[in-house]
């Protein structure tokens, strides 16, 4: 996959063609822009592609105290239930500097439907404001929160799974770490295309790395943004896969929530994403991995343009449904 020799051809029509068109509109790409710019770039054209919003009986706006008194911003969504809800910690995508629970909203709330469970999204600190560990110290307050509000929220706090896209992804990964630590069960954690490693040195990142949305500016733009030196590249907070703790060693990986990772065919994160779920199998861990054929990174907002992307959203939902002991 990651070898071949015209990788365009792997492309489905509709993903080649939106890329295409994509192309042929010639906005600037977000790596020309500032960071504010590029946020609101993103912001603009998040949902343009997106499936309608499910309309859900419950949608509430939360926040949610950080360790250094900082207010994040945080929305519960929920299907009508009679007893409470598990509930899934979502954290959205956009290389840890753009994104937010706006841009997000319709996977949440399809999720939230498709796999009848309380999704609850947060507006964790973005770079170049916050710099890295932020997000992840964001992240991990955010569940700790939610572990102590579940009950007053009507929600099952004994039922918690984590998950996110992208950056996301790699936050709800090292979360996952972290819980089990803790001594914190999760049923799942839900892993959408997410980074993994510290250095994009894999073969998907040189077969991918222009013509396929996610390009090798954008990446460095992010982290570049992101990270407060080059060493956090070897932090394993930053890189879960091969990234180090203080003592100098990788992360072990047994006993951490079963994983469900949902992988884009034509992503420079493909590789990184096998890697990780093949440490976490030699682990022990239980994998649900499923590899979307033909499709670029952040395939899973496209859901009026690219079948595979309601696909995915059913799929990963299943998965929140068997892992919380529903069918």
């Amino acid at each position: 996959m990651s070898h071949h020799k015209n990788p365009r051809a792997l492309l489905t029509p509709l993903m080649r063609g939106l890329l295409d068109r994509m192309a042929r509109a010639g906005h600037p790409p977000l790596h020309a822009l500032t960071p504010a710019q590029a946020k609101q770039t993103y912001e603009a054209g998040a949902t343009v592609l997106d499936i309608a919003p499910h309309k859900l009986a419950r949608v509430e706006h939360l926040k949610l105290p950080a360790r250094d008194g900082f207010e994040l911003a945080a929305r519960l969504f929920a299907p009508q239930a009679e007893r409470p809800l598990p509930v899934l910690l979502y954290l959205h995508g956009g290389g840890f500097t753009v994104g937010s629970v706006a841009s997000h909203e319709r996977l949440c709330r399809h999720l939230a439907h498709l796999a009848r469970c309380a999704v609850v999204s947060v507006d964790y600190r973005l770079a170049p404001e916050w710099k890295f560990p932020t997000a992840v110290e964001d992240t991990w307050d955010s569940l700790a929160w939610l572990r102590d509000h579940a009950a007053a929220l009507r929600l099952d706090g004994s039922r918690m799974a984590i998950g996110g896209d992208s950056a996301g992804g790699t936050l709800a990964a090292v979360t996952a770490i972290g819980a089990r630590d803790a001594g914190w069960p999760l049923a799942l954690q839900l892993l959408f295309y997410p980074g993994c490693a510290g250095h994009q040195n894999t073969p998907s990142h040189h077969t991918f790395a222009k013509g396929f949305l996610l390009e090798e500016p954008h990446i460095s733009y992010f982290f570049d943004h992101y990270l407060r030196s080059a060493a956090d590249r070897d932090d394993w907070r930053f890189a879960p896969l091969d990234g180090v703790d203080t003592t100098g060693q990788v992360r072990e990986l047994d006993g951490v929530a079963p994983a469900w990772v949902g992988l884009a065919e034509c992503d420079p994160l493909t590789d990184e994403g096998l890697l990780y779920a093949d440490r976490l199998r030699m682990a022990g861990v239980p994998v649900d991995l499923e590899i979307y054929a033909g499709v670029v990174h952040g395939f899973i907002n496209f859901g009026r343009a690219i079948p595979q992307a309601l696909t995915a959203h059913n799929d990963a939902a299943r998965a929140l449904r068997h892992a919380f002991g529903g069918s």
